[in-house]
């Protein structure tokens, strides 16, 4: 599989996943061999889909082609290796066409509504052959292997009898009449048995396996599989031919055991799991899903959009693919899109600027939230990563309360190499368990990426290449969210649904940054060896970020300044522009011990880096007075002592 065209379609805005055409009812759920079977209707057809206890990752099938019961064993020992497997009642059809357009509806409702993997596993034992060949080569591109046992590949052989066959003159004149025959001619000069038109198959690197009996007098597999593998190794293609003959063989040599059950389970196995791409749908969770946002967008044609996080949601890519997609989607609506997102902040800082940079715009109809990566990278505690998370989405929900949100876990390195490990990383974790509480969808592109890496699908260093990702992570990134969203948006809405208020738990954490504000260093009462610098912009030529240059910033380079604030809630902390020269704060609340604060970061070298430094929290929520002091201590890289705030942020 080429991988740079597993997301071929990723930066359209595309993805209008397949309709469940077929009507399934009915649902009677059973035990089959210790896995759930689940037998209903499709199309007035009888149909089933047995369940593997634990999915292999991306959900991988077998679809069962008549005979569902025969060589039952390979199907016990697929399912528990991770496997689906699945079956449509078209036994009479013989793999005519009209059969053919019966599977191509199963097939998108079962993609549909059991997130299978696009590409399948086909198995057909005798009369089975005509309609997986006849399938598959109409749906190449959906096949990821065949497998045939004592398959029919030709009807004049069988059940036409011209040739070595017997034949059923019974079964033949039901084939006629399925495929539309007036006459034993007319059928004769048919050109699209098995055996015919295998160059798409070929061509998409369809593997094929077929295991037959040498005795086989019903469909003798000198006019059946064998003239069909050799048709196809003739066109290039990869197919093997295993002939049974250890076991019990019956009705001349038709019916047989398999001589190595373990061999077609690996070829399955092998060509289902191997270089095929995964179902993104593993790694959304839908919860309470969007339905508010939906309803809002259909019926009022109005939306405000917020997209709240660090670089990655700043950066272009994957947020102006949601942008476009959801101008299709709703091509009536009228979208605002606000976006939000600051390079370096995590979850700590959207609580506190929350209000200023996305609230202050409206009331938000959707919100997107991401700070996996940078709460990681800036080693915030796991407590302040869930007060703030928490926070985020109750000030959200109290500006208004039927706001829809969906929070992300972008990828970096260090999450890789968890996952591999088979840990889920902390930090996802902690925004996990806001997510559940609070019944929020979430979307794991860390697990995601990290999987189809190890999958073999594409690689960090080559194609994804950064924790900003490349455009083709980017693609990856936006595939997937689509595809989260097109599944949500899809959802039909009636003409009294209305839009519901969500009301609010107790929290998790009575200390979350629910209240979160900045305050301007305007309100600050100036002290010997602080001032403002009402433009300030450093001279070292270190890089800078917006809103933190050219700005008024509350500056103090002398060990031993002091400035005090007095403030009410439960929480303060300072916004910092740490560069080069940062130097240590000395802090206490209330009179109480002092404290140390690095102001140095890793990226202090290069960069004069916002940077938040929650000071205190946890507090009682009432009036309190902080002491700022700079430090006569200060980083052994720092060249210097300086406190550079451009914000204090209060939580209360």
């Amino acid at each position: 599989m080429n991988k740079r065209t597993a997301f071929f379609f990723i930066f359209s805005v595309m993805l209008h996943l397949s309709t469940a055409y077929g009507q399934a009812n009915g649902e009677i759920k059973s035990v089959w061999k210790s896995f759930e079977c689940i037998s209903f209707k499709f199309e007035g057809r009888d149909a089933q889909i047995t369940l593997p206890k634990k999915a292999l990752a991306g959900n991988p099938w077998v679809w069962r082609a008549r005979f569902p019961d025969y060589h039952a064993e390979i199907d016990s020992m697929l399912l528990e290796k991770g496997f689906h497997v699945a079956y449509v009642d078209t036994n009479n059809q013989f793999g005519s066409p009209k059969a053919v357009a019966v599977w191509n509806k199963f097939y998108s409702y079962l993609r549909s509504t059991y997130k299978l993997q696009d590409k399948v596993a086909l198995h057909g034992h005798s009369r089975g052959g005509l309609f997986i060949y006849n399938w598959a080569k109409e749906n190449s591109e959906k096949v990821a292997c065949i497998y045939g046992d004592a398959v029919v590949c030709d009807f004049k052989s069988w059940p036409a009898g011209f040739t070595a066959s017997a034949g059923s003159k019974k079964e033949w004149e039901v084939l006629k009449s399925e495929y539309g025959f007036k006459t034993d001619k007319e059928a004769i000069a048919y050109k699209n048995n098995p055996i015919d038109n295998l160059d798409a198959l070929v061509k998409a690197g369809v593997p094929l396996l077929n295991t037959i009996s040498l005795k086989d007098q019903v469909v003798p597999p000198e006019e059946n599989s064998l003239q069909l593998v050799n048709n196809y190794i003739r066109l290039g293609g990869t197919a093997t031919v295993s002939p049974c003959k250890s076991g019990i063989q019956k009705s001349k040599g038709h019916h047989y055991d398999i001589d190595d059950p373990q061999m077609v389970v690996d070829f399955i196995v092998k060509n289902s799991t191997k270089n095929s791409p995964l179902n993104s749908a593993a790694y959304y969770k839908m919860r309470s899903g969007l339905q508010n946002s939906l309803i809002q967008f259909k019926k009022n044609k109005k939306g405000r959009v917020a997209f709240l996080g660090g670089s990655i949601t700043h950066n272009g890519g994957w947020r102006d693919s949601i942008y476009k997609y959801l101008k299709i989607k709703f091509p009536e609506t009228e979208f605002e899109f606000i976006a939000a997102g600051i390079p370096s902040m995590g979850s700590t800082p959207a609580a506190f600027r929350l209000e200023r940079d996305v609230l202050s715009k409206g009331k938000i109809d959707l919100l997107f939230e991401e700070a996996a990566v940078n709460d990681a990278a800036n080693s915030i505690k796991p407590i302040e990563r869930m007060r703030a998370m928490e926070g985020i989405v109750r000030h959200v929900r109290k500006s208004n309360p039927s706001v829809d949100i969906v929070m992300m876990h972008f990828v970096d390195p260090s999450k890789i190499e968890d996952y591999q490990n088979g840990i889920v990383p902390e930090v996802i974790q902690n925004h996990d368990k806001v997510a559940e509480y609070y019944s929020i969808p979430t979307i794991n592109l860390a697990e995601e990426v990290s999987d189809r890496i190890e999958h073999k699908e594409f690689t960090w260093k080559d194609d994804f290449k950064n924790l900003h990702p490349s455009p083709f992570g980017q693609g990856v990134y936006a595939h997937t969210m689509i595809q989260f969203l097109d599944e949500v948006y899809s959802a039909p809405i009636d003409n009294d649904d209305k839009i519901v208020d969500r009301s609010l738990p107790d929290p998790l954490d009575s200390a979350n940054y629910d209240k979160g504000f900045l305050v301007d260093i305007s309100k600050i009462k100036l002290s010997k060896g602080w001032a403002i610098d009402s433009n300030w912009n450093p001279k070292d030529g270190k890089g800078t970020r917006p809103n933190y240059v050219d700005v008024p910033m509350l500056i103090s380079n002398s060990p031993g300044s002091t400035i005090k604030y007095a403030f009410n809630g439960n929480a303060f902390g300072i916004v910092v522009a740490a560069g080069p020269d940062a130097g240590m704060i000395e802090y206490r609340v209330d009179k109480g011990e002092w404290q140390k604060f690095n102001l140095y970061t890793s990226w202090s070298g290069a960069l004069h880096l916002p940077w938040y430094c929650t000071l205190a929290s946890g507090l009682s929520n009432k009036k309190h007075q902080i002491e700022l002091k700079i430090s006569d201590d200060k980083d052994d890289r720092s060249k210097g002592y300086a406190s550079r705030i451009r914000y204090l942020y209060i939580n209360q």
